[in-house]
């Protein structure tokens, strides 16, 4: 047997990528055996995984499905693809964070913000040069549908608060504060106790500038609540907030989202 995009097939000996190409995908134009490209003349052998790839063809959304269950770890995908994260800002870490998840596979991203983006953004925001004005937020959604076009995003231009937040994001399993200022993060944090008591909720405090990689970590406040960052490293002149350390709390608070998702780690009990 062999796999080919991710379904499982029955071959001939002697057969090659180019014959595999004629029954299953004439116009494929790229050919990638194990990992590699191929040339059309290869001889598949048993248990080779191959895709037949046409140049500048969407898959379509059961392809994409079987392409995140075949790379993730066993049991993820079926948790992720049916959860709904809240992601609050869409600055350095929100935009980063959103990506993340996309491209884990998290099946629908409720995402706000109230600005645009700046030119000074683009040194640790994932925007580019030709969307400087767009709303984050429609930009944020725009970047994600290049990366998979069948995410379901729900995108909020808005001033977040406690008395939208809740019901901006009502059912969501999991809700990240990524806020700049250490007033929003204080009020995002109160919400989600006294609001949202059954909605895990991770946090972040300390990102700014290029201090030892491992200061970064990860903390349990309480079950369901978690926070990233050294809580100590705010940006102020001098220690402004740059990419790398930013992306590393981002990343952080994307793989703690995860682990709540698929239960390495306790959610909020209510």
């Amino acid at each position: 047997m062999i796999r080919v995009n991710e379904i499982e097939l029955e071959y001939g000996a002697g057969t090659t990528v180019a014959d595999l190409a004629r029954l299953h995908k004439p116009d494929a134009d790229v050919f990638i055996v194990n990992g590699y490209p191929a040339e059309p003349e290869t001889v598949l052998r048993d248990g080779d995984r191959c895709w037949l790839i046409r140049r500048g063809e969407i898959p379509d959304e059961d392809e994409v499905h079987r392409l995140l269950y075949a790379r993730h770890t066993p049991g993820v995908h079926d948790r992720v693809k049916n959860a709904r994260v809240g992601i609050m800002g869409l600055g350095g870490l929100g935009s980063m964070v959103a990506v993340a998840l996309a491209r884990v596979g998290v099946g629908h991203l409720v995402i706000a913000d109230q600005d645009v983006v700046e030119p000074s953004n683009l040194n640790r925001q994932q925007y580019f040069v030709d969307q400087i004005g767009m709303a984050k937020a429609a930009a944020t959604a725009a970047n994600l549908a290049r990366i998979n076009p069948y995410l379901r995003v729900t995108s909020h231009e808005a001033v977040l608060g406690p008395d939208n937040i809740p019901d901006i994001f009502a059912g969501v399993d999991v809700l990240v504060e990524c806020f700049d200022s250490a007033a929003a993060k204080a009020m995002a944090l109160r919400v989600a106790l006294s609001e949202m008591k059954e909605t895990a909720f991770v946090c972040a405090s300390g990102l700014a500038g290029f201090y030892d990689n491992n200061l970064i970590r990860t903390v349990m406040l309480r079950p369901g609540v978690y926070m990233v960052g050294d809580q100590e490293k705010g940006a102020r002149p001098g220690d402004g907030l740059m990419a790398p350390r930013v992306g590393i709390a981002a990343h952080h608070q994307a793989n703690q989202v995860l682990r709540i998702l698929v239960g390495a780690d306790p959610g909020r009990e209510g």
